[in-house]
């Protein structure tokens, strides 16, 4: 029997080695695991247009002809060897001895698979695709018998230089004969829906009699990531419903009382409901961990302010974590005015609200820690400088964290630590929307409040794309329009994707899944001096980006605020908690830079009061790219939630699920999110049944063992603290 956890070296011997080094795979389970990315069939072309300068791939092809050349520059001739679809060449190009071993084996019809690196060489008239000295496979010789070709898929595995994917398809194959594994999924879960069992699928899905092998191995292989996936999430949330808190009930005539007493607007309806469930949840003897998610301007700071308000009416404190000093200093600047005198502390049972931040001087920082430690101070809002080990609270209650994306586990995790009795509750706020099968596999250990009402009195925003290199006079227009508002006393954003030409002064840009070589982002700097010099040369500009000093950045935020400054050029560092009302037009040069949800945050920061907002989005990206799709996107609607469905739709799976904080790959290699919500939804459901059943998975060793690996990985280690 081969187990998943064997190394391949016991299996495949030298072949091993080349797998671990070029796509460091290991062990019998991660090569079965390294599912094909697309089938073959044999006779069957791939697209050439489809082929992109510089990528590694393998394409199924019949060779059309076979020409020697001569060479330009030196004696002697060179292979051309054309591969077509009817529609496009390409181009296979050997020299020397190569040439010469390829010319007596791919002659004209010979169907046969080519894997190399793409050289792609364009003119005004022609697109010539080459593969310069390729390895090649040819059907006739690569070992399987004939009745295999006739009509079974071939499977084309995602490849890297030096390993074809043919190479790929014979360790498979040897691996396969081999194998005998037991299934970890449980017999009644497999027959209610439905699925083959683990060794079947997994030989159908690399090797497929036929094309309708593969879609029931898809399915039961996705099923077993999203069973696994749930099971560690409700498994998080039963352990957490075992730890103990000290409860913060609400207060009759508290602070809480007084604030909401006073607040100068009324609370939306699903701010009341949020704010009930928030309630409920602190009351109880149990930590709280819910996630607050809302669109831009939906107030999810009010909801957190209350929750906050209710802790400390309970003798305990709140802390608020921000991903960056602007949103530090502007919490606090809101919650300061938001409270106004019982924020001084003493005053109808009023608290102090203090900031500590890494940048503060010595004093300040100081009486902060002070303030935090001895229970003067009832809400401590912060950045990472809260994490650290001197940072000490009297009681810590409530632990909210904005932005909760930008923070890793174990900085999450070191702030939670910091309660002396118990846990504290947790509220985590995004303002990026969330898809609902994202809520169930990234948060399905959390409870899920959403506000989507917005406050009454916020205005409109108009937002529209403006192609610069297609249509240049928009531009000037948009510069227009900036004009055209500053007269009308208000005043403006421009964003862009860099800081300037120093080295590391990228800030926030996205991978948005372009590649080809494009000019270097604009640069803030820049902006700044072509518009002070240029269109608003008569308007007052002022900068903002990351690497300003935070005394510097706070006094510019504040210069705006009061309407000193008319434009405001800017990186992605004003994307989430920056209120201007007064802000009424925003420009976002080099959109196509930004991802969607960002491009939706950004916007965000205009219309916040009765004034109508408008968003340029300006890009040279051409009609028709999926760049220029994604803008088109954004112009078409404000529903973030909707919107979240099409970043989804354009990002990897394993961005969603945190890879990225987790350094280690997506634990998910064919479950789609959009695709696949019902079945998502359905192993939620079975893995709820079976935990309820067998908490501990005593009566599943085999399903334990699957589980325990899942858990030891570091994607784990983010599902446990996060």
């Amino acid at each position: 029997m081969t187990r998943f956890d064997e190394p391949l070296t016991r299996v495949l011997g030298r072949t091993a080695a080349s797998l671990e080094s070029a796509l460091g795979i290991r062990t019998v389970g991660e090569l079965l695991r390294h599912y094909p990315r697309r089938y073959a069939q044999r006779g069957e072309l791939t697209p050439i247009a489809s082929l992109r300068h510089g990528e590694h791939v393998t394409v199924v092809g019949r060779v059309s002809s076979v020409m020697r050349r001569p060479m330009k520059n030196r004696r002697g001739t060179w292979l051309d060897v054309v591969v077509t679809d009817g529609t496009d060449k390409l181009h296979l190009a050997f020299f020397g001895k190569g040439g010469h071993a390829a010319e007596q084996r791919l002659t004209p019809g010979t169907e046969a698979m080519f894997a190399g690196k793409v050289d792609v060489f364009t003119t005004p008239r022609t697109r010539r695709v080459t593969l310069t000295h390729p390895e090649y496979e040819l059907f006739d010789e690569s070992g399987e018998t004939a009745e295999e070709f006739a009509a079974a898929p071939v499977p084309i595995y995602p490849s890297a230089q030096g390993l074809a994917s043919w190479k790929i398809r014979r360790a498979v194959r040897t691996v396969l004969d081999v194998l005998s594994v037991d299934d970890p999924l449980p017999a009644e879960v497999r027959g209610r829906q439905g699925l083959v069992t683990l060794e079947e699928a997994l030989r159908r899905i690399h090797r497929p009699a036929s094309q309708a092998d593969i879609a029931p191995a898809r399915r039961r292989l996705a099923f077993d990531e999203a069973f696994l996936l749930q099971l560690a999430l409700l498994k998080r949330r039963m352990t957490a419903s075992e730890w103990a808190a000290k409860p913060r009930p609400p207060r009759d005539g508290g602070l809480l009382s007084e604030f909401d007493k006073r607040l100068p607007f009324e609370l939306t309806e699903g701010q009341r409901k949020v704010g009930e469930e928030i309630a409920a949840d602190l009351a109880r003897p149990h930590p709280m961990h819910r996630l607050l998610q809302g669109e831009v301007g939906a107030g999810k700071t009010v909801v957190a302010l209350r929750a906050m308000l209710q802790v400390v009416d309970a003798g305990g404190q709140a802390a608020l974590l921000a991903p960056t000093e602007v949103l530090a200093q502007q919490h606090h600047r809101s919650i300061t005015n938001l409270l106004g005198d019982l924020a001084t502390g003493g005053v109808f049972g009023g608290t102090s609200v203090v900031l500590l931040t890494g940048s503060m001087g010595a004093a300040a920082r100081r009486n902060a820690l002070l303030a935090a430690a001895s229970g003067q101070a009832g809400i401590v809002i912060g950045t990472h400088a809260l994490l650290q080990e001197q940072v000490q609270f009297a009681d810590l209650g409530l632990v909210v964290v904005d932005e909760q994306h930008r923070f890793g586990v174990e900085q999450r995790d070191a702030l939670r630590m910091k309660a002396r009795e118990g846990r504290p509750h947790v509220l985590v706020m995004t303002a990026t929307p969330i898809p609902r099968t994202v809520a169930m596999t990234v948060f399905g250990d959390l409870e899920v409040s959403t506000l989507a009402q917005l406050p009454s009195g916020r205005a409109p925003i108009a937002t529209h794309v403006v192609p610069a290199a297609e249509k240049p006079h928009y531009l000037e227009r948009a510069w227009e329009r900036i004009r055209e508002e500053v007269a009308l006393g208000r005043q403006a954003y421009v964003v862009c994707p860099r800081i300037g030409d120093q080295e590391g002064g990228a800030e926030e840009e996205q991978a948005t899944g372009e590649d080809e070589e494009r000019r270097p982002p604009l640069a803030v700097l820049d902006v700044a001096r072509m518009l002070g010099e240029g269109p608003l040369r008569d308007l007052r500009i002022g900068t903002l980006h990351g690497a300003l000093p935070p005394e510097e950045k706070d006094a510019v935020m504040r210069a705006f605020s009061r309407g000193e400054i008319d434009v405001l050029v800017a990186t992605t560092v004003i994307e989430v908690g920056v209120d201007v009302p007064n802000a009424s037009v925003m420009v976002i040069m080099d959109a196509d830079r930004f991802g969607v949800s960002q491009l939706h945050q950004l916007r965000g920061r205009v219309g916040r009061g009765r004034l109508p907002g408008l968003c340029l989005l300006v890009t040279e990206a051409p009609a028709g790219t999926p760049a220029r799709r994604r803008l088109d996107a954004v112009a078409a609607t404000l529903d973030g939630f909707e919107l979240s469905r099409v970043d989804l739709e354009q990002r990897r799976e394993g961005d969603i699920l945190g890879a990225a904080q987790s350094g280690r790959k997506s634990s998910l290699k064919l479950l789609q999110l959009l695709r696949d919500e019902d079945l998502i939804e359905t192993a939620r459901a079975e893995a709820a049944e079976l935990l309820s059943r067998d908490p501990e998975l005593a009566g599943h060793p085999a399903l334990r063992a699957e589980l325990d690996a899942l858990l030891a990985d570091d994607r784990a280690r983010f599902l446990e603290k996060g």
